[in-house]
């Protein structure tokens, strides 16, 4: 049998990865070499890490992250952001999602908490992790429209299967009644299940005003807040900052 023969097949077979490897070992005369069993392990070897990839490739694009190159090892550590270098690196190693915790960040606007959730995020989705983005009042939007159209129900499913949902931005806007109690079934389906990250520029202290619904906020403090991993972002706006160090470096 021909290399021809077998390349054909691997690509009928769509064992991309696996091709790739056996066109690799053709031409390297080193690994010709090797026994059929190390050479065989070699092509699966390739494969996994070929489907592995392609998956976190489709992940990620559908994510809807805004910043895919977010990452923690770009995260400021500043002394005035008090950002505690070793609590990063424990959640960066991602066992929060695999034991169903939360995150809540809080702090000013500009401090960086958008992009700390989101270099968690893409952090999540390189460990494997289905995870996905919105801001809070796109989020309650889609919901409200889900409702009028009758689609409500294959919208919680949805958000329920993402092992990771970062929810942007939580009490930049007014809240009716509905939606709190919207942001509560959703908060509901996931809980124990998989993990949310909330952002937010209201400390936590004051958001049981701010849902405005009693009962609503017993049941969402109580899932989310009470068994949740907490960061508040300090120091002076990071945008502010930058816009400083580029007029300078000029």
């Amino acid at each position: 049998m021909n290399r021809s023969t077998i390349v054909q097949k691997l690509s009928e077979l769509g064992y991309k990865g696996a091709k790739e490897a056996y066109d690799r070992q053709c031409e390297d005369t080193g690994m010709q070499s090797l026994s059929f069993d190390e050479r065989l392990f070699d092509l699966l070897d390739a494969q996994e890490l070929f489907l592995k990839n392609r998956r976190i490739a489709m992940n990620r694009k559908l994510s809807k992250i805004k910043n895919k190159s977010a990452c923690i090892s770009e995260i400021d550590y500043h002394s005035s952001r008090e950002l505690d270098r070793s609590v990063m690196h424990a959640l960066a190693a991602l066992d929060f999602i695999r034991m169903h915790h939360n995150i809540i960040i809080t702090g000013k606007t500009g401090t960086g908490k958008s992009y700390l959730a989101q270099a968690l995020a893409n952090c999540a989705i390189e460990g494997g992790f289905r995870s996905y983005y919105t801001r809070m009042p796109s989020l309650l939007e889609e919901i409200r429209v889900a409702k009028i159209d009758g689609t409500y129900t294959n919208l919680l499913r949805k958000y329920s299967r993402f092992q990771l949902l970062i929810l942007d931005d939580f009490g930049i806007a007014p809240i009716m009644p509905d939606d709190a109690v919207n942001l509560f079934e959703i908060i509901e389906e996931r809980t124990d299940i998989n993990s949310t990250i909330i952002t937010s520029q209201l400390p936590v202290g004051k958001w049981y005003d701010y849902l405005n619904n009693n009962t609503i906020a017993d049941a969402m403090l109580d899932r989310i807040v009470y068994s949740s991993h907490r960061i508040e972002m300090k120091g002076e706006s990071m945008r502010k900052r930058n816009q400083i160090e580029r007029i300078t470096a000029e």
